[in-house]
């Protein structure tokens, strides 16, 4: 077709091909026919054929491919961003985080919010420190300024919640005490040497 016989619209210069419809049944019987008719043809029944097959073969054959989730879950990449993980000293236990606001300031979605005070001490805490996860774009600013390592990225990647309250709770994502042993340690400023528990010494302070 050239250009223009493309840009003529006009509807008496078309050539129409007409397409040959069934009639269209006046009784009912005739109106339940063209329904058997059309749903019970042979592909329905090479489907249902193929569903099977392979549904045998999973339950009785040992040809499960899926992972049955939560009770079994697929690894994922160690770099992998999920949900934050708020770090403690090994030492002490006490929580790295020393209220810098670094992360609220560069956090580009605006979902970290942080309060912090000075204890009888004079040494600054945070007093409240919480995540939006509904709208974190898990982008990993937060992680790469922190001069302590304090936060970092997890491997929970279930945010799935009915209260929006659930999104940012502190607790959820601080270290408990008793899985201090097992908290994994990431390379870089602030990181914990291979020798570190050789160079620990006693202070008589809590820190």
């Amino acid at each position: 077709m050239s250009l223009e016989q493309f840009k003529n619209r006009s509807v008496g210069t078309q050539t129409y091909k007409m397409v040959d419809y069934e009639p269209t049944p006046d009784t009912g019987m005739g109106r339940f026919q063209r329904v058997v008719s059309r749903t019970f043809r042979g592909e329905l029944f090479v489907g249902l054929y193929v569903t099977m097959r392979e549904m045998i073969n999973a339950l009785f054959g040992g040809g499960m491919h899926t992972t049955k989730y939560p009770f079994e879950k697929l690894p994922i990449s160690p770099r992998y961003r999920a949900i934050h993980d708020m770090l403690r000293l090994l030492e002490s236990g006490h929580y790295r985080c020393i209220g810098c606001g670094l992360c609220e300031k560069i956090c580009i979605s605006d979902c970290i919010k942080m309060d912090t005070r000075y204890d009888e001490n004079q040494r600054k805490e945070v007093t409240e420190y919480t995540i939006n996860f509904g709208r974190c774009i898990f982008c990993g600013y937060c992680a790469e300024v922190c001069p302590e390592l304090a936060i970092v990225h997890g491997q929970r990647y279930e945010t799935a919640s009915e209260q929006r309250a659930s999104f940012s709770i502190f607790d959820d994502m601080l270290t408990p005490k008793d899985a201090l042993g097992q908290q994994q340690e990431f390379d870089g400023f602030g990181a914990v040497s291979p020798n570190a528990d050789d160079n620990i010494k006693k202070t008589p302070l809590a820190y």
